[in-house]
């Protein structure tokens, strides 16, 4: 194997990787070699020539995103060994051989020490996506891994990496290699069941089409939070996309469910997974609405409302609209809630860190001018594992709210 490139920092720089921190920023970098390409693997180094970190290079703020704080070679036995170790974590927290839940998230990027990889398990079809040049050049090598760890019960693996991956002119520059192969397709397999359960609930998934890898998985156990407050109530599902929360909801012996979102292509699924669960017998309807203004002319008709908008900030330039957003879409919901409702509301915006968020929703109930309480704090699963040196990582914040 040709000599691994190395990256020298800057003096004083090397402390965030001594604490395991998996980032090297463009601006601590001293010296990279003139040749060097986007996903090309390196060793990173401190000004004194002292070892840090093995990681993928790419041009951009983020320019090293380290996958190991051991000099190793990055072959075919790393990449199994790492997808090896992320499979017996999921064993040991019960979500590999689990009756009721066949869906789950098997990599989480840095919680899993594989920066800018995902990889979601949906019943025998197994999810790709890549976030950096370097995992999207070794996706093969992952494919070849998993069928080693689920043996017969790995039906198919799909590569979504294109949306995440973009094409030039977006924020990740893709060299022009990489642009003209990158599409979405099955690297094994040629697609299988779409039907998944979680906690006994059936979703009708697509990973082709959908947003994401096809499901919000990191929402699983607060979707099972809502049925523990649902039953009875007159319960809003805001930003419903594919029903999740509205399932839970009705199955938990709700009143009466409506789901809001302001795209058809979501109302379908929703619609879909409410007759995969009960058929025509389920006292819901779907709206196609902005939420915005739904809950301006209606929130005042619910019980209890989820409120789990799409990131309103993926880069720090837009953080203090999306602070802003949040403050008005939840004084809205706090206003208009009947008395003694109950609001679980989320932000996905990593920028956003749960300090802000939680200003934004004091804000908000200092504008809907009503007694509110907080009930719970809420983050994303076990599957969703946060690395203790690496905290932004949590991205899902949310809170249960007790509003008088």
């Amino acid at each position: 194997m040709n000599e691994i490139p190395k990256i020298i920092l800057n003096s004083g720089k090397e402390e965030s990787p001594k604490r395991f921190h998996p980032w090297i920023f463009s601006g601590a970098v001293k010296k990279a070699p003139e040749n060097i390409k986007n996903g090309d693997v390196v060793e990173v180094y401190s000004s004194k020539d002292a070892y840090l970190g093995t990681g993928h290079y790419q041009k951009g703020s983020i320019m090293v995103r380290l996958f190991s704080f051991n000099k190793i070679v990055p072959d075919v036995a790393f990449w199994k060994a790492k997808i090896q170790n992320a499979y017996n974590y999921r064993q040991s927290i019960g979500l590999t051989n689990n009756a009721n839940t066949n869906v789950y998230r098997l990599v989480y990027g840095e919680g899993d020490g594989l920066p800018g990889l995902i990889i979601d398990f949906y019943n025998g079809t197994v999810v790709i996506q890549t976030h950096s040049i370097g995992m999207y050049r070794e996706r093969h090598l992952f494919v070849e891994a998993l069928k080693e760890i689920y043996g017969d019960k790995l039906k198919s693996v799909y590569d979504k990496s294109k949306e995440s991956l973009g094409v030039s002119g977006t924020k990740i520059p893709v060299d022009s290699e990489i642009e003209s192969e990158l599409k979405n397709g099955y690297l094994f397999g040629t697609g299988s069941e779409k039907e998944v359960l979680e906690n006994g609930h059936k979703f009708s998934i697509d990973w082709e089409e959908g947003q994401k890898t096809g499901f919000f998985i990191d929402q699983r156990e607060n979707r099972k939070l809502v049925a523990q407050y649902a039953p009875n109530k007159k319960v809003l599902d805001c930003f419903c996309y594919a029903g999740g929360f509205s399932v839970y909801a009705l199955k938990a012996g709700a009143a009466e469910v409506h789901s809001v979102d302001s795209s058809k292509a979501a109302i379908k699924l929703t619609d879909n997974n409410i007759n995969l669960n009960f058929g025509g017998a389920a006292n819901h309807t779907s709206h196609v609405a902005d939420a915005f203004d739904f809950l301006g002319k209606n929130a005042s008709e619910y019980d209890m409302m989820i409120i789990d908008p799409p990131a309103f900030a993926k880069h720090r330039d837009a953080r203090h609209q999306a602070v802003m957003g949040y403050r008005r879409l939840n004084a809205l919901a706090i206003k208009g809630i009947k008395p003694g409702g109950i609001i679980f509301t989320f932000s996905c915006s990593q920028v956003v860190d749960k300090y802000l968020f939680h200003g934004a929703i004091t804000a908000a109930a200092i504008d809907a001018g009503r007694n509110v309480r907080i009930v719970k704090y809420l983050s994303h699963p076990a599957d969703h594992p946060i690395s203790i040196y690496h905290p932004e990582g949590e991205y899902l914040k949310g809170m249960i709210l007790f509003v008088e």
